[in-house]
């Protein structure tokens, strides 16, 4: 049947997503069920996917990765100023701009589109306001594919977020499709609707190909570091919104052997607005790598736009730090002026955590930022904080841990003032176990989904038993 004979209506699309994800992904997820909590996360791995060797090869084909790892030697010594006698660790960069579309989400695009090629697909979709956008739009260039981005860009006031509009121009300049949507459900809808009017291929965030792309940004910093400097880093940031990031990253460190660095996901703190918020939707200058996206996705990744998604942070996490808007803003000045290095604001969200967390480290210790992003025209704090204060937000200099969201900025006076805080990981993990229960109704875990909740938190069965009895 021909989509122009189909229901078309959200409520006639959205019941037959399952059927719509199947044929526009090309895995069955129904193989990887066990009928319960439980699934196997590995097993989808393997299957579904490339090997190491594989992806850095695909990669390869198209430039992607083999990006430097800088030592920011004037990053560190003006840590160890404000840290205690004997402390602060150097700091480290993975400089992932080098990539062709300006970000590590290159990794990721570059596997699903080559995925897309074999699999027959003539074209890719992606929902995304990020940098996946341009990365999937620039690898779909190089394979001859169509491509169509979906992006949730405007308020109801069509009002758009400069760093969301940069990214759709950057995404035109591939050769992509753009289409915007103003911020509520219809995206999904939209994004369905595409991708069976279409037939191509979903170039989602979150399948197996989006994530374990990523895994060789992770063996790479392993490979480099003990080329560099004959060890690994005590402790690798990355900034975290849906979890791939982090979860790729920590996967390939695994695959190397890197089993005993520290994993530390940083977001900045967006709490008190909501992301599907039409009010509040500009109310925040981040688009991604915040509070917003990252304990949502954290606490239930299955929410993503596949029915399982391989981004699986805490499954990988050892320690979730959050940093204010305003501190990040400023990290990015201090990395342009300090380093010469002018980069984008996400990848600035784990570099200001690492800014801080090295104060607390030991000097002949190494904390590496995993990640950089290219930085732009709409992507600038310039336009950013200008289009803050055209919403009423305030800017100012102060201690930007008074600052409150959706109400002011507030820029430190000093470095000093840069402080990573610690959110409650265990809190997080019981509000995981909470969601699999309250979302999947089952009320008996079995003994398989007790290894799999303990698996996916980092944690025990004893553990996870505690917490269904709390609960």
């Amino acid at each position: 049947m021909k989509t122009t004979d189909m229901d078309m209506s959200y409520e006639a699309v959205m019941a037959r997503k399952s059927e719509i994800m199947k044929a526009s992904v090309g895995i069955d997820y129904a193989e990887f069920e066990s009928g319960s909590i439980a699934f196997d996360f590995e097993r989808m791995m393997k299957e579904t996917g490339y090997t190491l060797e594989e992806m850095r090869e695909i990669q390869r084909e198209t430039g992607v990765g083999n990006t430097p790892i800088l030592e920011l030697k004037n990053f560190t010594a003006l840590a160890r100023k404000y840290a205690p006698e004997g402390k602060g660790a150097r700091i480290f960069l993975k400089d992932e701009a080098s990539n062709p579309s300006g970000s590590f989400k290159a990794r990721r695009a570059a596997i699903s589109v080559y995925n897309a090629k074999k699999l027959g697909y003539k074209g890719v979709i992606a929902a995304t306001s990020g940098n996946y956008g341009a990365a999937v739009a620039s690898q779909a260039c190089m394979r001859g594919l169509k491509c169509i981005i979906v992006q949730e860009c405007y308020d109801s006031q069509g009002k758009g977020q400069p760093e969301i509009i940069e990214k759709a121009r950057k995404c035109e300049a591939y050769g992509a499709e753009v289409v915007q949507l103003s911020v509520g459900p219809e995206l999904f809808y939209h994004f369905l609707k595409l991708l069976e009017e279409t037939g191509y291929f979903n170039a989602s965030l979150y399948t197996p190909f989006g994530i374990a792309g990523v895994e060789t940004l992770g063996y790479e910093i392993a490979e480099q570091m003990m080329e560099r400097e004959g060890r690994l880093p005590d402790a690798v940031v990355a900034t975290n919104a849906g979890g791939g990031n982090l979860t790729g990253t920590a996967r390939g460190l695994i695959k190397y052997g890197a089993t005993d660095v520290e994993i530390i996901g940083a977001s900045v703190d967006l709490k008190g607005l909501h992301m599907a918020s039409d009010k509040q939707f500009n109310k925040k200058s981040f688009t991604t790598g915040h509070t917003g996206f990252g304990i949502p996705f954290a606490t239930w990744p299955d929410r993503s736009d596949v029915p399982r998604s391989a981004g699986r942070p805490l499954r990988y996490m050892d320690r979730y730090v959050t940093v204010k808007q305003g501190e990040v803003f400023y990290t990015t000045e201090m990395l342009a002026q300090l380093e010469g290095l002018e980069r984008g604001p996400a990848g600035n969200t784990s570099l200001t955590a690492a800014f801080s967390l090295a104060q607390e480290m030991d000097q002949d210790q190494i904390i590496l930022v995993q990640e950089t992003e290219y930085t732009g025209a709409g992507k600038h704090i310039l336009p950013q904080l200008t289009f803050a204060k055209e919403n009423g937000i305030e800017i100012f200099r102060g201690n930007p841990a008074d600052s409150e969201n959706g109400v002011n900025i507030i820029l430190p006076d000093n470095p000093g003032l840069i402080k990573a805080v610690d959110l409650d990981i265990l809190k997080m993990k019981r509000s995981y176990v909470k969601n699999c229960i309250e979302n999947t109704g089952v009320k008996n875990p079995t003994e398989e989904d007790m290894e799999f909740l303990a698996e996916d938190t980092k944690s025990t069965k004893v553990y996870i038993s505690k917490i269904l009895e709390e609960i």
